[in-house]
């Protein structure tokens, strides 16, 4: 199959943009920056391509299971692309791959049929599910693939069109996966458009988009959710994290570390639900620090294609001036870096795997989500001080707690304030979950059925007993 990210002219203006390595910092290849007016033909095909793909339940079973089965075929193709766009060790890319392909054959069931609405009344009523129409997929840099099909697969499932939007700092690997996808489906059942801003804001505005899913920044999904109020678009929102790991009295420390350091580590720490904060009893917190500086000091860094590296770069330019701009603040107020603490004198993104001891709690990087290889370990000297810090924060998604009493952690999860908690680990998701943050952590709910009926309207039919 050729690749759709090689050079060609496009069915658009012709302008590209530079898509860069983050291993290097330099362009290796280009995407099409389409403009925002190309939107309206578009959209206007997803329209057309619905009348026919929501009729058929049954062949978009097919089509996805087809589907995965595509893109598990394509992975060769896929994880190298991926890996030199995004960052993340090649493992990693795979994994995304192999999440992507469960995730199609998971909404791969048929849609929930009519259910019979029993009210006493002498009228027969029936819920019916019913496919919104095109959705506006709008996709960040950190899983690009994973994300796409968290939102397109429930889409489709459903009966919908979709418009998906990667980020302009990794296009590729999304087209390769459509093109991918897209040999399983009808023509513009699924299609992809690639540019910078306006781009994103005009695809959550457009007035023939019915549902906007989103995920990326607080002020971003604010600004989409603006545009999709004009149309009155539904709208779905993760918008990130700063999830806190609360450590108890009878925690063992150097059995959890290797899990505590790769829930806040994984994918260079660019993941929205990563542990960003731990509280460790004050008794302790030299212990954890120690424990978690010698993993982040010994861990392998380098490019995601190299097989030795665990951690890549960061993904992009101002992503690594952010991460070091909170660090270096963090430090002049009087943090210590236990390991870290700056960036990598090499090519690229990369910077040095931080833990950081002695943090002020209103330092920008406890209050904020850093969203990199940095995390705080703060001591506290109470449980309810812990929990009350721990929520602490605009945000909502995900927290844990981790301890030998099981019966005791679980009462202490239950009190954190945000969508997901874990008992002993940290970021696991089963594609059966809801998934949905508190607070400035999104709007809706994406994973499992919800995330299907979050694609579906209900329509009742009323009929009497008699005519």
């Amino acid at each position: 199959m050729p690749l759709p990210h090689t050079r060609r002219t496009p069915a658009t203006r012709g302008e590209r943009f530079a898509v860069l390595d983050p291993a290097t910092g330099e362009a290796f290849d280009e995407a099409p920056d389409q403009h925002p007016d190309e939107l309206d033909a578009v959209v206007d095909r997803a329209h057309e391509a619905w009348r026919s793909w929501r009729a058929d339940p049954a062949a978009r079973t097919a089509a996805l299971l087809a589907a995965a089965d595509a893109v598990e075929a394509a992975g060769a193709d896929l994880a190298p692309l991926l890996t030199r766009e995004q960052g993340k060790p090649l493992a990693e890319s795979y994994a995304e791959i192999a999440r992507t392909a469960a995730r199609l054959r998971y909404f791969a069931e048929p849609a929930p049929g009519p259910r019979p609405i029993t009210d006493g009344r002498p009228v027969r009523s029936e819920i019916r599910w019913r496919p919104l129409g095109p959705v506006a997929a709008i996709v960040p840099w950190n899983f690009p693939l994973q994300l796409a099909s968290a939102k397109f697969a429930p889409a489709l499932a459903a009966g919908n069109t979709v418009v998906l939007k990667p980020s302009p700092f990794t296009p590729l690997a999304t087209r390769l996966l459509v093109s991918v996808v897209s040999t399983a489906l009808p023509q513009d059942v699924l299609t992809i458009v690639t540019g910078r801003e306006p781009l994103g804001a005009r695809l959550a505005s457009h007035p023939g988009i019915r549902h906007v899913t989103f995920t990326g920044s607080v002020p971003t999904g604010r600004a989409v959710a603006r545009g999709a109020a004009a149309s009155l678009a539904r709208v779905t929102l993760e918008l990130g994290g700063n999830d806190a790991a609360i450590l108890l009295e009878d925690v063992e420390v150097e059995r959890i570390a290797d899990r505590l350091f790769w829930a806040a580590f994984r994918n260079c720490g660019q993941v929205c639900m990563a542990v960003k904060r731990v509280y460790a009893p004050a008794r302790l917190s030299s212990q954890v620090v120690e424990a978690l500086a010698q993993r982040a000091k010994t861990v392998a860094v380098g490019p995601g294609l190299d097989p030795r590296s665990r951690l890549g770069p960061l993904n992009n330019a101002p992503q690594l001036a952010r991460v070091e701009r909170c660090t270096a603040g963090a430090l002049a107020d009087g943090a210590r870096a236990a390991s870290g603490g700056h960036r990598l004198d090499r090519p690229g993104y990369f910077f040095a795997p931080t833990i950081l001891a002695d943090v002020p709690p209103d330092s920008p990087v406890v209050a904020e989500e850093q969203f990199g290889p940095v995390l705080p370990v703060l001591p506290y000297r109470s449980l309810d001080e812990a929990v009350e810090r721990a929520n602490d924060t605009g945000f909502g998604l995900g927290g844990s707690v981790w301890g030998t009493d099981l019966d005791r952690a679980e009462a202490v999860a239950d009190r954190l304030e945000c969508g997901t908690a874990w008992i002993n680990h940290h970021a696991e998701l089963s594609l059966a979950q809801p998934f949905a943050g508190a607070k400035e952590s999104g709007v809706g709910v994406a994973g499992g059925p919800w995330g299907l009926y979050g694609n579906l309207r209900p329509f009742v039919v009323h009929r009497p007993d008699e005519a």
